[in-house]
């Protein structure tokens, strides 16, 4: 069989609004545990934080797994390495385009739902893919390799702007 298959693991790094959630999770938990010292059967509100805590913490340990077969793309989410959870999926029919971010071809979908599924480091080569999902147009942002991209080019070359 001539089967076209690469995946790529991304892991997506912290940012300053998941920051600012930890921080204040820490700070109400340790509210919650001076609150046990002003009222005595209040115990039950640092075991609940510290539950809410590890869960939410444990979410925000985020990969985004790429797998691309046969000119379909599969995008999952990872969440601290142990589920997975399918958010995007498009094969090349219902792309309409694929260009690097910046590209003047991009211009005419900047008001088009966008989802974002890259790693936000700042110097990550992201490329955006329009697609229609459901009825509608969507941009995903995503930081492909040079495999993935070389598979859409070689299943839909009119489709398709490289760097």
């Amino acid at each position: 069989m001539d089967d076209f298959y690469t995946e790529q693991l991304i892991k997506k790094q912290a940012d300053s609004k998941d920051t600012l959630k930890k921080a204040g999770l820490i700070v109400l938990t340790v509210l919650s545990v001076l609150l046990v010292f002003v009222i005595p059967v209040g115990i039950i509100f640092p075991v609940v934080m510290i539950v809410v805590d590890v869960l939410i913490f444990s979410n925000m340990n985020v990969e985004y797994e790429y797998v691309f077969v046969n000119g379909d793309l599969d995008i999952d989410k990872i969440m601290n390495k142990s589920r997975r959870k399918r958010m995007f999926s498009v094969d090349t029919d219902q792309m309409e385009l694929l260009a690097p971010v910046g590209a003047v071809e991009l211009m005419q979908y900047k008001k088009v739902r966008t989802y974002d599924y890259t790693s936000g480091k700042n110097h990550a080569e992201i490329y955006a893919l329009i697609a229609s999902n459901k009825g509608e147009l969507c941009k995903v942002l995503f930081e492909p390799n040079e495999t993935i991209i070389e598979g859409f080019f070689v299943k839909a070359p009119r489709k398709v702007i490289r760097k």
